[in-house]
């Protein structure tokens, strides 16, 4: 049986949310015995957002497990490639190739999310109906706690990629892909196209863009797969 130290994990979160969003599977992961973090970043703009990430590996030691959800996606893929981190996990993310922005992705397969959003103060708010598309799986109680606490981002936050074939980390490292099948954010037939392009080991769970919040026994169990493989790798 292997002694080396667990990794790791941190989290990284997508638009109208924050790191809160992953509060469901935390608690099991700390029980495993592994450090988590959820990175908390303001979604002002995509370099300080993936700097932000970089600046919480800083705070943590072993290798490290990146997780992202969304939007999350972009900014593990950009701040995967630092050394110490072992593997990526996606949760129903985008995940751009070098030149590419997540808005290029998102006009692949239009989902019915941003028919529910509104720019206002240069910021992107989801309407409070939106949480149908967002977390229709999760219970209206719960909805709304989502909508209360949603933060919006910049509303060019989603053209502002573009990385380099060297800052692209799914190309080197191992990879692992939640996919929701029943997400009306990002499309499920897109999260197919990326995970199958990054080839990485995808789960299909029926859920909302939510998996986190409405199935977490998935997502936790997903995460321990990967962070075993790149314990033992």
């Amino acid at each position: 049986m292997s002694t080396k130290t667990k990794p790791t994990i941190v989290f990284c979160h997508g638009i109208w949310a924050d790191g809160s969003c992953f509060s469901k599977v935390i608690p099991a992961l700390q029980a495993d015995g592994h450090e988590v973090i959820a990175v908390q970043y303001g979604l002002d703009s995509y370099e300080e957002d993936v700097a932000t990430v970089k600046r919480t590996l800083n705070r943590v030691g072993s290798s490290v497990l990146l997780v992202g959800h969304s939007y999350g996606g972009a900014t593990i893929t950009a701040a995967g490639v630092d050394k110490r981190v072992a593997g990526l996990v996606y949760i129903a993310a985008v995940a751009p190739d070098a030149g590419e922005t997540v808005q290029d992705q998102l006009n692949k397969y239009p989902s019915d999310i941003f028919s529910r959003v509104e720019v206002a103060d240069g910021r992107a708010w989801m309407l409070p109906n939106g949480t149908e598309f967002f977390a229709g799986d999760l219970s209206e109680q719960e909805q709304k706690l989502v909508w209360a606490t949603h933060y919006a981002p910049v509303a060019d936050l989603f053209l502002q990629q573009k990385l380099s074939a060297d800052n692209i980390a799914w190309r080197s490292k191992p990879s692992w892909y939640v996919l929701a099948t029943q997400d009306h954010t990002v499309h499920p037939d897109l999260q197919r196209w990326v995970s199958k392009r990054m080839g990485a080991t995808v789960t299909e769970v029926t859920s909302s863009h939510v998996p986190m919040l409405s199935q977490p026994d998935v997502v936790i169990g997903v995460i321990r797969k990967a962070a075993a493989a790149v314990q033992n790798g």
